[in-house]
């Protein structure tokens, strides 16, 4: 991916796997958010190829992405404000069979009930964790086989993001593959079944998420103290 003549992302590759999480961390600028940004064709990619399933999907627009099984929720949650929650969630199943989308939103009901709870509520009107939720079940409505997702903490306390890391870690167990962008990498790393570190906008290392759990120095060397120290004082404070 370039921005004018500047290389964004050059050669990166991973993979994510169906029921499985893919970790991406890195400092801001590393090229994250772009590596998804292209993935849901928001970017299209000077070169390279983006596959789901084994069918190329490089450079098709977003909304055929979505149709494609490939949803992002971004980065702020961009929710529709003054629309209710049922109504994003329905906005969120416009690419899926009219007769899929009670039974998509009675699914999302059952993962996240707070929403049914709030259903004819303004999404503006719910606390930073709810209009996740919410995010998370727009992007479920279309019935994806792949979420990214980009920074799913920003905003959230502490104990709030705990509560969304077992909700993605649910949607998971659901069969859905997640490529996950997100700068607490301490709280993530339990989460995730592999891990890729972008630097400069290429990949600086990729494994199993379980080997750096305690690798702390290592994962240091790529993003700064304020990965680590940052959730620790939220947790002492």
């Amino acid at each position: 991916m370039h921005y004018g003549k500047l290389a964004a992302v050059q050669g990166v590759s991973l993979r994510v796997e169906p029921g499985a999480v893919t970790l991406v961390i890195g400092v801001n600028g590393a090229g994250k958010s772009t590596t998804l940004r292209a993935i849901a064709g928001l970017h299209r990619p000077t070169s390279g190829v983006v596959t789901v399933d084994g069918r190329a999907i490089t450079g098709r627009p977003a909304h055929d992405v979505v149709r494609d099984g490939v949803v992002l929720v971004p980065e702020g949650r961009r929710i529709f404000a003054p629309l209710t929650v049922l109504e994003n969630l329905r906005m969120g199943a416009y690419t899926a069979k009219r007769e899929q989308t009670a039974e998509s939103i009675r699914e999302i009901f059952e993962l996240f009930p707070i929403l049914q709870e709030r259903r004819s509520t303004p999404a503006g009107l719910l606390s930073g964790g709810e209009q996740q939720m919410l995010a998370f079940g727009r992007a479920l409505a279309a019935r994806p086989k792949y979420i990214l997702l980009d920074e799913p903490s920003m905003g959230l306390a502490p104990a709030v993001f705990d509560t969304i890391l077992d909700n993605i870690g649910r949607m998971a167990a659901t069969g859905i593959g997640i490529l996950m962008v997100e700068q607490n990498a301490e709280a993530c790393l339990s989460l995730a079944k592999d891990v890729v570190i972008l630097a400069q906008g290429k990949v600086a290392h990729s494994g199993a998420a379980g080997a750096l759990q305690s690798e702390h120095a290592f994962l240091r060397t790529f993003l700064g103290e304020s990965a680590f120290s940052a959730a620790k004082s939220e947790r002492d404070g």
